[in-house]
C-alpha cells in the first residue's frame, strides 16, 4: 500500500456524509509508484490516461426531484495525483442531496473538484440517463489467449538464380485475457477484469502474452496497474508499439479502467458486458 494511503479512509468505517463536501477526496502521489518502477513524470514511456465510471450518480433538481445518471472520469496518466478509491466514492455520495440547477452544473462543480485533487484537468460527461452508457456493452479486441492457436508458415524457398534478401518484417498482434477473479490489493481496486495488448514486434519473436506461463513468470502483473502491466510486456515482448487497456470489474458503483500507450490515438471509454 502508497504509505500516503495509511491516512485515507481506505479500511477505515467512514460516516456517511449527505452534503457537498469536496474536501472528502484524498490525492495520492504517484510520484512514489514511478519511482518504484524506475520512473518519473520526465520519462514515463507511455501516454494515457484513467477511465472511472460511476453507475450510481445522483443529485437533486431545485424542484427537489433526485436524479441518478453514470458519469465518466478521465485522468491523464501522468497527473501528479491519483485519487483514493473508496475517497472517491465519499464524494460522490456527498452529492446526493446537493441541488444542481442543471447537468452542466454538476459537470463544473465535478471537474473543477476532481482536477484539484489530480493535479491536472480531469475530463467529467455525465450522458442523459437514457444514453448510450447503458447499453449491453463492447468488446475488447483481439483473440483470446485461452484459445488462440499459433501457427507457423512454413518458408518458401527462392526460385534458382535468385538470391535471398534477409528482412525482418513486423507484424501486428492484438489479444485480450478473460477477466480475472482473485481480488489483488489496492491500488488498483480490487475485482475482476479484463485486458487487451497491442504491439508490434519482429516476426521472429513470438507473441507471448502476460497471462502465459514465461520463465521466470513477471511477478507483478495480479497486483500492478496498467503502468506495471504495460513495463511487464515492453521488457518482455520488446515492441515496436505497445498498447495495454484493462478493464475491471466494478465495487460500489465505480470502476477504475487504466489505458496505457506509446502511440497518441484516439482511445474510447469502452463498457463490456460483464461491467
Amino acid at each position: 500500500m502508497h504509505p500516503a494511503a495509511e491516512h485515507s479512509p481506505l479500511g477505515k468505517s467512514s460516516e456517511y456524509i449527505s452534503t457537498y463536501t469536496p474536501s472528502l477526496l484524498f490525492p495520492i502521489p504517484r510520484a512514489a509508484k514511478w519511482a518504484e518502477l524506475g520512473l518519473s513524470a520526465e520519462t514515463l514511456p507511455y501516454t494515457g490516461v484513467d477511465f472511472w465510471n460511476c453507475f450510481e450518480l445522483s443529485w437533486l433538481l431545485p424542484s427537489g426531484k433526485p436524479v441518478v445518471a453514470i458519469g465518466e472520469f478521465s485522468i491523464a496518466a501522468d497527473s501528479p495525483n491519483i485519487i483514493e478509491s473508496k475517497s472517491f466514492k465519499l464524494y460522490l455520495n456527498s452529492l446526493n442531496q446537493t441541488v444542481f440547477a442543471d447537468t452542466q452544473s454538476l459537470e463544473a462543480t465535478l471537474r473543477t473538484d476532481l482536477s484539484a485533487a489530480a493535479g491536472k484537468p480531469v475530463g467529467v460527461r455525465v450522458p442523459p440517463p437514457a444514453g448510450e452508457a447503458g447499453g449491453g456493452g463492447a468488446a475488447l479486441g483481439g483473440g483470446c489467449t485461452k484459445t488462440k492457436k499459433k501457427t507457423q508458415k512454413k518458408k518458401k524457398k527462392p526460385p534458382p538464380g535468385k538470391a535471398r534478401i534477409k528482412e525482418t518484417p513486423t507484424m501486428e498482434e492484438r489479444a485480450k485475457t478473460p477477466p480475472k477473479k482473485n481480488p489483488p490489493p489496492p491500488p488498483p481496486p480490487p475485482g475482476g477484469g479484463g485486458a487487451t495488448q497491442q504491439n508490434n514486434k519482429k516476426k521472429h519473436q513470438p507473441p507471448r502474452m502476460f497471462d502465459e506461463e514465461v520463465s521466470p513468470p513477471p511477478p507483478t502483473q495480479r497486483k500492478e496497474g496498467g503502468g506495471g502491466i504495460f513495463l511487464d510486456l515492453q521488457r518482455l515482448l520488446k515492441p515496436e508499439k505497445l498498447t495495454v487497456y484493462a478493464r475491471y470489474v466494478r465495487r460500489g458503483g465505480l470502476d477504475i479502467n487504466p489505458y496505457r500507450s506509446t502511440e497518441a490515438v484516439p482511445f474510447q471509454n469502452l463498457r463490456l458486458a460483464r461491467q
